[in-house]
């Protein structure tokens, strides 16, 4: 029941009407952008805004900053 649109999501664009899994595996680290589908990754929603955030294990271990692309909340 697509019609083509798209919606942006963490910075990934992800056409409207794929499963919750097919999102997963589109999600990418807020931090460095790499894709985290099959990684040892957090998803948790920003303290701001409640907007779902992905960060890879490297930039968990590492306490790279983040940036909540909806809000802008900046946490480590």
């Amino acid at each position: 029941m697509t019609n083509g649109k798209t919606m942006v999501k963490t910075r990934a664009v992800i056409p409207i009407g794929m499963s919750e899994t097919e999102q997963k595996s589109e999600s990418q680290c807020v931090s460095c952008g790499i894709k985290v589908a099959a990684m040892n990754a957090a998803s948790f929603d920003c303290p701001e805004c409640g907007a779902e955030i992905h960060r890879c294990a490297t930039c968990r271990k590492q306490s790279n900053l983040y940036e909540c692309p909806d809000c802008g909340f900046r946490g480590p």
